[in-house]
């Protein structure tokens, strides 16, 4: 009896046990709730995470799976309890302990068979959330995947009708391309027309700086020396009376045969030959020493070359050209930098307007200051005439009042004429001028000349 009663309690603790672990899969149940209520959540979040779906759905896939193995263990581990009771209670002989496990049992496996079908129907609620959670983002990538196709169809069909205009463009177009070129290269070879395109390159850059000719610059301006005439391609005006000098006859016949070279060594070894035709250049035009022959002049010469490609290939095989013009007091300068030195005299000119037209001003206004100076004294001269004659009448209408008037009246007594026919007496003045109290309107101490 007394072994009866440990298996018994036994079997209770193990029951107990059951019951514990079913308590804790009640536990994981009301977690894995409230996990999937955060899926809920998280599932607003998917629609900006596009390019993390891929990962998000093996997550959850492998979620799944770890659920499905658990829920498989757990199945098992119960199975396994059921297995190890049964076969706990049919080893007890006793009828009544039999009966009595066997209605445990079947307690227990009615028990157990309703947490097995909650469970498998959580399961399968699970597995349609997360389904439901990952159809949107499957339908999404197909989306993509599909305007993929769209944009690399539309580059391919771009590319292609590219492909063709270029073709065309260099079978219609390159050939006359180099027969302008050649044209132009043909035509610069000249010397008279080379110097007239420098000419025109140059006259287009001081337009295009704001200047005028005759009034900012001069073009062809001849000068006698002991050596001989000298004749700069212009001469730009300074504020002051300044001049600059502007040479536009840079060489470029070897560029023009670096162009035309069919190889890279005569290419090289004609910009070499251009460079050195520059340096030269400079070195010629560093003795005329055109600052000499005119007045005013700083002491440099500007050496215009008529295009920026001439004179960075000048530039690249000779690094020291610019040192080099400067100490010749020659500065090579392309269309862009003569840009930017005549910008700065044609500003220099509006600043000599600005100040030429303040001077005239200022002058103006201290003319007009001393004339107002002047109509002040006069107006103040006229007060005081003023004051004089006001006086003189109140002087004279007591003289009238108390000597004249007091021996007229007497007149219409003697000859017996009404008092309503006596003299009228004349009002006093009273009134005065309001004296000048501004200290621009008031008159020299030193100034005694009376203007009237």
């Amino acid at each position: 009896m007394h072994s009866r009663q440990i298996e018994r309690a036994r079997l209770d603790e193990q029951i107990s046990q059951s019951r514990l672990k079913l308590d804790e899969r009640a536990t994981q149940i009301d977690r894995l709730e409230a996990r999937l209520s955060n899926e809920e959540r998280r599932r607003e979040e998917l629609g900006h995470r596009l390019a993390d779906a891929e990962a998000d759905k093996r997550e959850l896939g492998e979620r799944l799976t770890q659920e499905r193995r658990q829920a498989s263990e757990k199945l098992a581990m119960l199975e396994d309890a059921q297995r190890k009771l049964s076969d706990a209670f049919k080893a007890l002989s006793s009828e009544a302990l039999n009966t009595n496990n066997k209605a445990f049992l079947e307690l227990a496996r009615s028990t157990l068979e309703r947490y097995q079908q909650g469970a498998q129907a959580d399961l399968t609620q699970r597995q349609k959330s997360i389904e439901q959670l990952a159809q949107p983002i499957r339908e999404r990538l197909e989306k993509f995947d599909g305007k993929l196709e769209q944009l690399e169809k539309d580059r391919i069909g771009a590319y292609e009708g590219l492909n063709q205009q270029v073709k065309s463009l260099i079978n219609d177009h390159l050939p006359q391309l180099h027969a302008q070129t050649a044209s132009l290269v043909k035509a610069l070879r000249q010397p008279q027309t080379r110097g007239r395109w420098g000419e025109v390159q140059l006259r287009r850059v001081v337009e295009m700086a704001g200047m005028v000719e005759h009034c900012d610059f001069d073009e062809q301006v001849n000068t006698d020396t002991e050596e001989g005439r000298l004749r700069p391609d212009m001469i730009v005006h300074l504020p002051g009376g300044g001049r600059i000098v502007v040479d536009a006859k840079a060489p470029v016949d070897a560029y023009l045969n670096a162009v035309e070279a069919d190889s890279e060594e005569e290419r090289q070894l004609q910009l070499v030959r251009h460079a050195a035709q520059v340096r030269k250049h400079i070195n010629d035009l560093g003795r005329k020493s055109y600052h000499a022959q005119f007045d005013f002049t700083p002491e440099f010469v500007v050496l215009f070359v008529p295009g920026e490609a001439f004179f960075s290939a000048a530039l690249t095989q000779d690094l020291g050209l610019i040192e080099y013009g400067a100490d010749q007091k020659v500065i090579p300068a392309s269309p862009t930098t003569l840009i930017a030195l005549l910008k700065a005299v044609a500003y220099g000119w509006q600043q000599e307007a600005l100040a030429r037209n303040a001077r005239e001003i200022a002058e103006l206004g201290k003319s007009l200051y001393e004339r107002i100076g002047t109509l002040a004294a006069h107006w103040t001269r006229v007060g005081s005439r003023l004051d004089q004659a006001v006086d003189a009448y109140n002087k004279s209408v007591g003289s009238l009042e108390t000597r004249v008037l007091a021996s007229a009246r007497q007149f219409p007594a003697l000859a017996g004429k009404a008092e309503e026919d006596a003299l009228p007496e004349p009002p006093m003045i009273e009134r005065q001028t309001r004296d000048l109290s501004a200290s621009e309107l008031l008159p020299d101490p030193g100034d005694s000349k009376d203007p009237i």
